[in-house]
């Protein structure tokens, strides 16, 4: 229950019982045993079966108690035991502490009943923790409770749970140094990260190893991996960092408009051209209307620093 006044044209609005309103969140079921559930600024999924609960990104920390409330109705009282990170950025990491915390793992067993831990446990590329904790002494992005609890640096780990085979597949330097795809095996469904973003043109993170080609890299291996149904549509499901749903042509339109532009920056770049003569030819220019003038120029300056633009 809500109550509102106005005073000098404004209105404020807050909960009688003093909670925070929540930003709405929408579930959709994706595939076999996959959920997508969609958030303010990024999307989480969660697979679920009769060993419990699997969530790939936790949202901002203030979505947290939503994605929560969300996936509790759908697990209908199942466990959560695991986290998956795509990357490190906040608004896919920022409730980690939070859902892990809500969570157990089993952690013993062959004896009179398992013993169960008091968290569930957090797999991310060994890049993602080293963005997200700190030096002894320094401050660190999340706090410890979030941080991942299980890493690795191969180019590949597997998981099975739920029945399922589950390929965590590292693309380094692609958005970020430390991007994870999350295949689903049975249920053909990929979960990205924002390697791929249909509200944007790609963001690369220069600070911590994005680049270009690594993006390219990344959208070829989700189009490899993707099988269609008929004329590159249906098929396997592609749930992007951000966005709806998709499948392998969206992710071949993706691509296509990444290299696209990354030839023509390029290009641009073996004339000596400046930045600002770069962006003032606006090789994007086509994209404009759908993905935004502010992402295109981000997206030109990051790929004319990666490509050696001085």
């Amino acid at each position: 229950m809500k109550r509102c006044i106005c005073l000098a044209g404004l209105v404020f609005v807050w909960a009688v019982a003093g909670v925070r309103a929540q930003a709405a969140l929408d579930v959709l079921k994706v595939h076999g045993q996959v959920y997508l559930i969609a958030g303010p600024a990024s999307n989480a999924v969660v697979q679920m079966g009769d060993q419990g609960v699997l969530v790939v990104d936790t949202m901002r920390e203030q979505d947290a108690d939503g994605l929560l409330a969300e996936i509790r109705k759908l697990a209908g009282g199942k466990p959560i035991r695991y986290v998956v990170n795509t990357h490190a950025h906040l608004e896919h990491v920022g409730g980690n502490a939070k859902v892990s915390e809500a969570g157990s793992q089993l952690v013993g067993g062959n004896f009179g009943g398992q013993v169960q831990g008091d968290h569930a446990f957090i797999f991310a590329h060994e890049k993602v923790l080293a963005a997200v904790s700190a030096k002894t002494g320094g401050n660190s992005l999340l706090p410890f409770a979030g941080w991942p609890t299980d890493t690795f640096f191969q180019s590949e780990k597997d998981l099975y749970f739920n029945g399922e085979g589950i390929q965590l597949i590292h693309e380094p330097n692609a958005h970020t140094d430390g991007d994870v795809l999350v295949w689903f095996r049975s249920s053909d469904v990929i979960a990205t990260g924002d390697v791929f973003d249909i509200t944007r043109m790609p963001e690369i993170d220069l600070a911590h190893g994005g680049h270009v080609n690594g993006v390219v890299e990344a959208l070829n291996r989700i189009i490899d991996v993707a099988i269609s149904e008929q004329f590159t549509e249906g098929g396997t499901r592609v749930v992007p960092g951000k966005g709806r749903i998709c499948d392998e042509f969206e992710v071949v339109e993706y691509r296509d408009m990444v290299t696209i532009v990354r030839d023509r920056v390029q290009a641009m770049v073996k004339k000596g051209m400046a930045l600002q003569q770069v962006q003032a030819a606006n090789p994007a220019f086509e994209y404009v209307p759908r993905y935004g003038a502010a992402s295109a120029t981000a997206f030109v300056d990051a790929a004319y620093r990666n490509l050696g633009g001085k």
